[in-house]
């Protein structure tokens, strides 16, 4: 039989905030795949391996796929990653791909996972704890509340959004847009909140477009809220 292939998302920086069900996919499986050249300098494998140290006596598989918007070479990379990943499929070996947050959101696995089903091979998805949530929580603010919509944005594809529907605003991966993303903020007259690499040990809050600098790390998340009434 051939193995499958699971996106498992270890949350947002925090390992306390690890699923179980995580915990127990990197543990019952021995090949391990992480987005990276170095699978032990990235971001995902550091948070995980906290939480079960075991991770370090797996076989670990780096799937290099740096960051472009050139989109043929970000198809090559794809296409690369899904053929080394296939080749422990075929041997009947599941492979367990962590990845930040949740796999569903903004994942790079996405891209694997529609080119290994298009061969033929098994996916399942294990949901983690997304960034948006655990920044929410470490702010201590609600999301949303009542009948309050709630848009997800990430922040490279809002540079012309204005922030004008109603309910509250996400912007995801601010950091490298950052002069930009602060515009719109001041001008869209919201609540700002940011932190910069939740649950991390570099984490910083801010609150209000003032406070943020123009320097922030790749990993900073921004919740735009409503002004409550009466301010």
């Amino acid at each position: 039989m051939k193995g499958m292939l699971y996106g498992v998302g270890v949350g947002p920086g925090d390992p306390e905030l690890m699923t179980l069900k995580a915990v127990r996919m990197i543990k019952e499986n021995e090949v391990i795949a992480v987005p990276g050249e170095n699978v032990k300098e990235t971001v995902a494998y550091q948070i995980a391996v906290q939480a079960v140290p075991e991770l370090e006596e797996k076989e670990l598989l780096p799937i290099f796929m740096p960051m472009t918007h050139d989109r043929a070479k970000m198809e090559e990379n794809h296409q690369k990653g899904a053929k080394t990943i296939e080749t422990y499929l075929e041997q009947g070996k599941n492979v367990v791909f962590l990845t930040l947050g949740d796999p569903t959101i903004y994942s790079t696995f996405t891209y694997l996972q529609k080119i290994v089903e298009s061969h033929g091979y098994k996916t399942g998805l294990v949901s983690g704890i997304t960034s948006f949530c655990a920044a929410a929580a470490r702010m201590n603010l609600p999301l949303a509340e009542w009948n309050q919509p709630l848009h997800v944005i990430p922040a490279v594809h809002c540079l012309e959004n204005t922030l004008d529907q109603p309910g509250n605003y996400v912007l995801m991966k601010t950091g490298r847009k950052m002069s930009q993303v602060k515009e719109i903020l001041k001008e869209s007259g919201r609540d700002v909140h940011m932190v910069e690499n939740c649950g991390m040990k570099e984490e910083r809050i801010y609150t209000g477009v003032g406070e943020i600098p123009e320097d922030a790390g790749y990993y900073s998340l921004i919740i735009a809220k409503e002004p409550q009434r009466g301010r």
